[in-house]
């Protein structure tokens, strides 16, 4: 599991986070009542860009229920009202991942918003090489049990890979006894989730994320045409069907899902259709504790 970053790899790493924390910061900026989703998720994107950077992922923005895998579509008119809002941003530099999230809160409810965030920093606190990941998970639990929320336990960090947005380990979002150990070297995103109903998520209907499943031949015109786009900028990072050239390029997706060419990622929801908020950072395990990458600088 252990990653022997070379000094360039991991200044990559560190570069992907520098800009990611500038992106996340402008962009929770924006997320206010009557702002348009796709304004905001497209302003991200194309600031991360600017920046020297590509995303890793589309922008997810999840409201309310939703707890990730939400995007707005093309000609999405979404806005924002009096709502919970999670932002979950990636930026990639040659392939090396930073992730991170925020919760902005227009909903009312600063405590549920403030709970994931202070489980991040008491989970931050403990990594080093040898602390394994069920402890990790305990520290979240216990910061969100503390505020009289339930950690979302069918979520979890994960690890970063090159060109891998979730690789192992897992880190979970509540005590396991049944841990890795993390070592030095390893780029990790921890990602607590909390809610205020029963902590579990499960697949909505919507879908707007996709990613590469395999290579494989494509008779019909406007799929092959998607296929070359995606194996050639987005390889096997997910991506928004906004972000493709083609014509018909939801007609294209289907003919790629039905030949198992890319699978999507359905938007999650909590169970019993009550707030989630969330709050992550990227970290690189260090021989002393561990670098987070994604910190505003």
């Amino acid at each position: 599991m252990s990653t022997d970053l070379t000094d360039e790899q991991r200044e990559k790493h560190r570069e992907a986070g520098e800009i990611l924390a500038q992106v996340r910061e402008e962009a929770a900026d924006r997320v206010e009542v009557g702002a348009g989703h796709l304004e905001v998720a497209e302003y991200a994107e194309d600031r991360i860009r600017e920046l020297g950077g590509e995303p890793a992922f589309p922008v997810n923005i999840s409201v309310d229920e939703e707890a990730a895998h939400a995007t707005p579509g093309p000609d999405d008119e979404s806005t924002f009202g009096e709502e919970m809002i999670n932002l979950d941003i990636g930026v990639h530099v040659d392939g090396w991942l930073a992730d991170t999230a925020v919760t902005v809160d227009l909903s009312g409810n600063p405590e549920l918003a403030e709970a994931p965030a202070e489980a991040l920093e008491a989970a931050i606190e403990i990594i080093e090489p040898g602390v394994e990941t069920g402890e990790i998970g305990a520290e979240i639990e216990s910061v969100i049990d503390g505020y009289g929320y339930n950690p979302v336990v069918n979520l979890s960090g994960h690890g970063l890979g090159h060109w891998e947005q979730h690789t192992d380990p897992n880190i979970p979002n509540r005590a396991v006894e049944q841990g890795i150990e993390l070592e030095a070297g390893d780029v990790v995103a921890i990602e607590p989730f909390a809610t205020d109903g029963g902590g579990k998520v499960t697949e909505g209907a919507d879908e707007e994320i996709y990613a590469l499943e395999r290579e494989a031949s494509v008779r019909n015109r406007d799929a092959r045409q998607a296929l070359e786009q995606i194996v050639e900028e987005f390889k096997t990072l997910p991506f928004a069907r906004r972000w493709l050239d083609t014509r018909r390029a939801e007609m294209a997706l289907r003919r790629l899902q039905r030949q198992d060419v890319v699978h999507g990622y359905p938007v999650l929801k909590e169970d019993d259709g009550c707030l989630v908020s969330q709050k992550e950072h990227t970290v690189i395990v260090t021989e002393g504790g561990c670098e987070v990458t994604t910190r505003t600088r």
